[in-house]
């Protein structure tokens, strides 16, 4: 029986980067989702920057004038696109998704089981619609699965919390 050909990788992150010029400082549970967002994107993803050619590509994301900056590299980090989105129409989302885990980390801490899965399932349902407006705004520049898009979503919001503090 003949071995089918190798099918090419598609085209992928193969490092991820926050650029928000701050020292850590995160609380502990968004700093958990920080990390465990960037170590699930770098483990697999699909994300195609239109007309970029194969990949992979390396990511920076940043903050800057109130934009969010999608800094697109090869892995020689030769630039290959910047994308830059308004921050307004996720800033709802944003909020009460941090809003969301830091009742959740409140409900761990005083072992309030019912009052976890609860809020879980809240936090998942506006993970979701965060996601899906990730993918729709950078729908017609990368191509990126509903797994990509919100891993994507978390960074966002964990970047927006640092430029911006917890209270915005």
């Amino acid at each position: 029986m003949t071995k089918p050909p190798p099918q090419a990788p598609l085209p992928h992150l193969s490092r991820v980067m926050l650029d928000d010029g701050l020292p850590g400082g995160l609380p502990p549970m968004i700093e958990a989702d920080r990390a465990r967002a960037i170590l699930d994107l770098e483990e697999g993803n699909v994300f195609a920057p239109r007309g970029a050619g194969p990949g992979p590509f390396v990511l920076t994301l940043s903050v800057r004038d109130g934009r969010l900056l999608f800094d697109i590299r090869d892995e020689a980090m030769h630039p290959v696109t910047l994308i830059g989105l308004a921050l307004g129409p996720l800033r709802r989302l944003i909020k009460d998704y941090v809003m969301m885990l830091d009742s959740y980390a409140t409900a761990v801490q005083e072992g309030r089981e019912a009052r976890i899965q609860a809020i879980d399932m809240g936090r998942r349902g506006l993970h979701n619609e965060g996601a899906a407006l990730v993918a729709a705004r950078l729908d017609s520049k990368v191509e990126i699965d509903l797994d990509t898009a919100r891993r994507l979503f978390t960074l966002i919001a964990v970047l927006h919390h640092r430029v911006t503090g917890p209270s915005a």
